[in-house]
């Protein structure tokens, strides 16, 4: 048998071993849960380049490898890492919660629940009121056309964050959800499954910011699963910031459902990791929905990034917007594929989706996919991708005026990016994503030894 046929039997195994040590913690609805997810799981296996979804997408790194749950760490030893990957240090004032490799870090979080604000252990809720999540819990993101990864983060997570902003609250400092992967596996990669609930009640207003990060060289797998309600008349801000290792591997889906006149701006900033795969499913549950989606990916050496997007216009009178960008450089690969699906009755639907990539190296190579749905015919609906290389006639402008050539090449390729980053809201989170990337975008293309 190969190490592909294996894998599954492992997370059997696994996961037996799981329910052992959780018997008599866990309700008999949350067990159902998992086991009905496993199942699921274990039916298709890991996806492969034969799957539709998967196709420019090879996950066999992932699907081969031998994960373990890591070690724990101790907390107050992670601290200055966590600063010096993330780059904002003590910057950020709103609440911040850390989790490292997937167990939640009490001396480096800020947990609250005060009266418009809860933010809270997953497992602490799970443990002490599960019924307060039985209404959201799995709800958005499982489904019959959920990722086998979502199942697998379904039968396995551990921890996470609840974050709940009450009916008509509006608080003022944003809120940081940090998980942060050491790979501390006792010798073999370590695997994580974090899972995030985030809730806007009616008319309330929040900001949310998730990153994963984890320290240069380390080998791991992120599986993250995050679930958002934004509720009648409610808005939600979303960040998504990547910075794993190149030695590890992420796969990340973002499910919301928008209820009536409610808005969602997601943008989600993908810069590390080795293979990496973004999904985001929004459906309007609701007439007059709003949602935003940006996204960047910079991607250099043997990356792979891919970034899957669904709008799903379920009603009438909603509003979506979406760009995505990528930079590409070395022999790295990008993927987007973005649907919107107009549904027969969504009737005054205003949908546009953009994709624009920016390749700055022969073998760099970009498969962009922009798809549009349509089935009612009153609607506004257009799409565009375009894929190409720096500006010579900007580059000559530039370098006319006493500018070299690797500082204008930077300077432009910056000014590409800049269009998604400058829309982040959240300022220490965007100077220091704006240093880093200035830091590190190429002045030179990367090409091979060969």
């Amino acid at each position: 048998m190969t190490a592909a046929a294996l894998a599954p039997n492992a997370y059997r195994i696994a996961f037996e071993d799981l329910v052992r040590e959780r018997a008599g913690r866990e309700t008999a609805w949350l067990t159902t849960m998992r086991q009905a997810a496993l199942d699921r799981f274990l039916a298709g296996g890991f996806p492969t380049t034969r799957d539709e979804e998967w196709r420019h997408t090879s996950v066999a790194a992932i699907a081969k490898a031998e994960f373990v749950r890591a070690e724990p760490v101790p907390c107050p030893a992670i601290r200055p890492q966590v600063q010096k990957r993330l780059g904002f240090g003590g910057a950020f004032t709103g609440w911040e919660i850390v989790f490292v490799d997937g167990r939640y870090c009490s001396d480096l979080s800020s947990l609250a629940e005060i009266e418009d604000v809860h933010i809270l252990r997953l497992a602490d809720v799970l443990r002490r009121a599960p019924e307060r999540l039985t209404p959201f819990l799995s709800k958005i993101a499982d489904g019959p056309q959920e990722s086998p990864f979502t199942s697998l983060n379904t039968a396995f997570f551990e921890d996470g964050a609840l974050v709940e902003i009450a009916a008509g609250a509006t608080p003022g400092a944003a809120i940081h959800l940090i998980y942060y992967s050491t790979g501390a596996g006792a010798g073999k990669p370590s695997v994580s499954h974090p899972r995030t609930l985030i809730v806007a009640h009616r008319g309330s207003q929040a900001t949310v910011v998730e990153t994963y990060a984890g320290p240069e060289g380390a080998a791991y797998f992120t599986n993250a699963v995050t679930e958002v309600v934004v509720e009648t008349g409610a808005s939600l801000d979303h960040y998504k910031l990547d910075r794993e290792s190149h030695a590890g591997h992420h796969v990340g889906t973002l499910s919301a459902r928008l209820e009536r006149d409610s808005r969602l701006a997601d943008c989600a900033v993908l810069v590390g990791g080795g293979i990496v795969r973004n999904d985001v499913e929004v459906r309007f549950a609701g007439e007059g929905g709003e949602c935003t989606l940006n996204g960047l990916m910079v991607s250099g050496g043997d990356q792979v990034h891919d970034a899957h997007t669904v709008i799903d216009h379920a009603v009438p009178h909603c509003t979506s917007r979406e760009l995505y960008k990528g930079i590409l450089n070395g022999r790295s690969r990008g993927v987007f594929k973005g649907r919107v699906v107009v549904q027969k009755n969504a009737q005054k639907t205003d949908a546009q989706q953009t994709n624009k990539n920016l390749l700055l190296s022969r073998e760099a190579l970009v498969h962009s996919t922009p798809q549009l749905q349509i089935l009612a015919d009153d609607v506004r609906c257009k799409h565009g991708s375009t894929t190409g290389q720096l500006d010579a006639q900007a580059l000559f402008y530039l370098r006319s005026r006493g500018i070299g050539e690797a500082e204008a090449r930077r300077l432009l390729t910056y000014a590409f990016a800049s269009d998604v980053v400058s829309r982040i809201q959240v300022a220490p989170i965007r100077v220091a994503l704006e240093t880093f990337l200035f830091d590190q975008l190429p002045s030179a293309p990367q090409e091979s030894a060969a």
